[in-house]
Protein backbone atom coordinates (compact mmCIF):
# COMPACT_ATOMS: atom_id res chain seq x y z
CA UNK A 1 0.00 0.00 0.00
CA UNK A 2 1.22 3.45 -0.98
CA UNK A 3 0.71 6.62 1.41
CA UNK A 4 -1.47 7.79 -1.55
CA UNK A 5 -3.63 4.98 -0.71
CA UNK A 6 -4.83 5.73 2.59
CA UNK A 7 -5.33 9.15 5.37
CA UNK A 8 -2.87 8.77 8.18
CA UNK A 9 -5.25 10.14 11.43
CA UNK A 10 -3.57 11.41 14.68
CA UNK A 11 -5.63 11.13 16.81
CA UNK A 12 -6.04 10.62 21.31
CA UNK A 13 -8.16 12.52 24.02
CA UNK A 14 -7.26 16.19 24.37
CA UNK A 15 -3.85 17.13 26.05
CA UNK A 16 -2.78 13.13 25.02
CA UNK A 17 0.76 13.78 22.67
CA UNK A 18 -0.81 13.77 19.07
CA UNK A 19 0.86 17.35 18.60
CA UNK A 20 4.20 16.10 19.32
CA UNK A 21 3.20 12.81 17.12
CA UNK A 22 2.44 15.18 14.44
CA UNK A 23 5.77 17.00 14.79
CA UNK A 24 7.58 13.94 14.75
CA UNK A 25 6.34 12.61 11.74
CA UNK A 26 7.01 15.92 10.10
CA UNK A 27 10.50 15.68 10.77
CA UNK A 28 10.05 12.10 9.69
CA UNK A 29 9.95 13.65 5.92
CA UNK A 30 5.83 13.10 5.76
CA UNK A 31 3.29 15.21 4.29
CA UNK A 32 1.15 16.78 7.18
CA UNK A 33 -1.78 18.49 6.20
CA UNK A 34 -1.97 21.82 8.63
CA UNK A 35 -2.90 25.38 8.12
CA UNK A 36 -1.14 27.00 11.11
CA UNK A 37 -4.41 28.46 12.43
CA UNK A 38 -3.61 27.75 16.56
CA UNK A 39 -0.44 29.24 16.76
CA UNK A 40 2.16 28.01 19.00
CA UNK A 41 1.53 29.37 23.00
CA UNK A 42 2.66 28.26 26.46
CA UNK A 43 0.76 24.84 26.26
CA UNK A 44 2.22 23.98 23.29
CA UNK A 45 5.07 25.61 22.54
CA UNK A 46 6.28 23.83 19.24
CA UNK A 47 2.61 24.07 17.69
CA UNK A 48 -0.49 22.30 17.77
CA UNK A 49 -0.35 21.40 13.83
CA UNK A 50 -3.86 21.24 13.20
CA UNK A 51 -5.87 21.55 10.46
CA UNK A 52 -9.32 23.54 11.00
CA UNK A 53 -11.67 22.69 8.82
CA UNK A 54 -11.89 18.99 10.78
CA UNK A 55 -13.45 20.96 13.40
CA UNK A 56 -16.25 21.03 11.50
CA UNK A 57 -15.98 17.34 10.39
CA UNK A 58 -19.17 16.46 11.32
CA UNK A 59 -21.14 18.87 9.06
CA UNK A 60 -18.53 19.29 5.82
CA UNK A 61 -15.72 16.58 5.23
CA UNK A 62 -14.99 17.86 1.41
CA UNK A 63 -11.28 18.68 2.28
CA UNK A 64 -10.78 14.86 3.12
CA UNK A 65 -9.07 14.39 -0.84
CA UNK A 66 -6.41 17.14 0.63
CA UNK A 67 -5.61 14.21 3.35
CA UNK A 68 -4.51 11.41 0.87
CA UNK A 69 -1.15 10.17 1.64
CA UNK A 70 -0.90 12.90 4.13
CA UNK A 71 -0.93 12.90 8.27
CA UNK A 72 -4.10 15.16 9.83
CA UNK A 73 -5.13 15.55 13.69
CA UNK A 74 -8.34 14.34 14.62
CA UNK A 75 -9.52 14.47 18.25
CA UNK A 76 -10.81 11.57 19.08
CA UNK A 77 -14.70 12.44 19.22
CA UNK A 78 -14.99 13.10 15.49
CA UNK A 79 -13.54 9.63 14.54
CA UNK A 80 -17.11 8.18 14.22
CA UNK A 81 -17.36 11.12 11.29
CA UNK A 82 -14.65 9.84 9.46
CA UNK A 83 -16.03 9.22 5.58
CA UNK A 84 -16.09 5.23 5.03
CA UNK A 85 -14.90 5.49 1.28
CA UNK A 86 -11.27 6.19 2.52
CA UNK A 87 -8.81 4.29 3.87
CA UNK A 88 -7.19 5.65 7.41
CA UNK A 89 -4.35 4.48 9.60
CA UNK A 90 -4.87 5.91 12.71
CA UNK A 91 -2.21 6.28 15.47
CA UNK A 92 -3.94 6.68 18.43
CA UNK A 93 -2.03 8.73 21.47
CA UNK A 94 -2.47 7.01 24.64
CA UNK A 95 -1.84 9.01 27.56
CA UNK A 96 -2.46 8.52 31.40
CA UNK A 97 -5.79 9.74 31.85
CA UNK A 98 -4.96 11.58 34.95
CA UNK A 99 -2.23 13.23 33.22
CA UNK A 100 -4.60 14.46 30.64
CA UNK A 101 -7.25 15.80 33.19
CA UNK A 102 -3.97 16.94 34.96
CA UNK A 103 -2.65 18.88 31.39
CA UNK A 104 -6.21 20.42 30.55
CA UNK A 105 -6.74 21.66 33.58
CA UNK A 106 -3.60 23.54 33.35
CA UNK A 107 -3.95 24.62 30.30
CA UNK A 108 -7.39 26.35 31.29
CA UNK A 109 -6.15 27.93 34.08
CA UNK A 110 -3.60 29.94 32.18
CA UNK A 111 -6.53 30.68 29.49
CA UNK A 112 -8.46 31.84 32.49
CA UNK A 113 -11.09 29.53 31.41
CA UNK A 114 -13.37 27.34 33.41
CA UNK A 115 -13.17 23.39 32.68
CA UNK A 116 -15.75 21.20 33.45
CA UNK A 117 -17.06 22.01 36.76
CA UNK A 118 -16.54 18.11 38.23
CA UNK A 119 -13.88 16.60 40.29
CA UNK A 120 -11.02 15.27 38.49
CA UNK A 121 -12.07 11.10 39.11
CA UNK A 122 -15.31 12.13 37.98
CA UNK A 123 -13.85 13.38 34.43
CA UNK A 124 -11.37 10.95 34.32
CA UNK A 125 -13.77 7.96 34.73
CA UNK A 126 -15.93 9.80 31.57
CA UNK A 127 -12.53 9.81 29.26
CA UNK A 128 -11.80 6.33 29.47
CA UNK A 129 -15.50 5.58 28.84
CA UNK A 130 -15.42 7.63 26.03
CA UNK A 131 -11.77 6.99 24.39
CA UNK A 132 -13.02 3.04 25.38
CA UNK A 133 -16.05 3.52 23.18
CA UNK A 134 -14.47 5.26 20.42
CA UNK A 135 -11.64 2.57 20.06
CA UNK A 136 -14.53 -0.52 20.49
CA UNK A 137 -15.91 1.16 17.19
CA UNK A 138 -12.52 1.71 15.47
CA UNK A 139 -12.60 -2.39 15.78
CA UNK A 140 -15.67 -2.57 13.80
CA UNK A 141 -14.81 -0.67 10.53
CA UNK A 142 -12.99 -2.37 8.00
CA UNK A 143 -11.76 0.58 6.63
CA UNK A 144 -9.23 1.70 9.93
CA UNK A 145 -6.65 0.42 11.04
CA UNK A 146 -5.37 1.67 14.55
CA UNK A 147 -2.28 1.70 16.43
CA UNK A 148 -1.80 2.32 20.23
CA UNK A 149 1.06 4.67 20.87
CA UNK A 150 1.82 5.17 24.10
CA UNK A 151 2.71 8.47 25.41
CA UNK A 152 5.13 7.14 28.21
CA UNK A 153 6.70 5.11 25.72
CA UNK A 154 7.15 7.46 22.95
CA UNK A 155 8.88 9.68 25.25
CA UNK A 156 11.16 7.30 26.94
CA UNK A 157 12.13 5.38 24.00
CA UNK A 158 11.30 7.28 21.08
CA UNK A 159 12.96 5.67 18.49
CA UNK A 160 11.36 2.14 19.09
CA UNK A 161 7.98 3.89 18.74
CA UNK A 162 9.00 5.96 16.04
CA UNK A 163 10.23 2.25 14.00
CA UNK A 164 7.01 0.83 15.04
CA UNK A 165 4.61 4.37 13.54
CA UNK A 166 7.06 3.74 10.39
CA UNK A 167 6.26 -0.22 10.06
CA UNK A 168 2.54 0.18 10.94
CA UNK A 169 1.96 3.01 8.10
CA UNK A 170 4.55 0.97 6.01
CA UNK A 171 6.81 4.44 4.94
CA UNK A 172 10.23 4.86 5.08
CA UNK A 173 10.32 7.92 7.75
CA UNK A 174 13.69 9.10 9.03
CA UNK A 175 13.25 7.41 12.76
CA UNK A 176 16.07 9.08 13.97
CA UNK A 177 15.02 12.77 13.22
CA UNK A 178 11.57 11.73 14.50
CA UNK A 179 13.45 10.51 17.43
CA UNK A 180 15.23 14.19 17.52
CA UNK A 181 11.76 16.05 17.38
CA UNK A 182 10.78 14.63 21.06
CA UNK A 183 11.58 17.45 23.96
CA UNK A 184 11.32 15.17 27.11
CA UNK A 185 11.33 18.70 28.97
CA UNK A 186 8.25 18.83 27.49
CA UNK A 187 6.42 16.30 29.47
CA UNK A 188 5.51 18.12 32.58
CA UNK A 189 2.50 16.56 33.78
CA UNK A 190 3.66 13.72 34.82
CA UNK A 191 1.33 11.38 37.47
Amino acid sequence: MYAKDFITIVSGLPRSGTSLLMQMLKAGGMDVLIDEQRIADNDNPRGYLEYEPVKYMRSNADWMPLAAGKAVKVIHALLPNLPSEFNYKVVFVNRDISEVVASQAKMLARAGRMGAQLPPEKLMSIFAAERDRILNWVKEKDYITLIDCNYRELIENPLDKAKDIADFLGLELDCQAMTDAVDKSLYRNRI
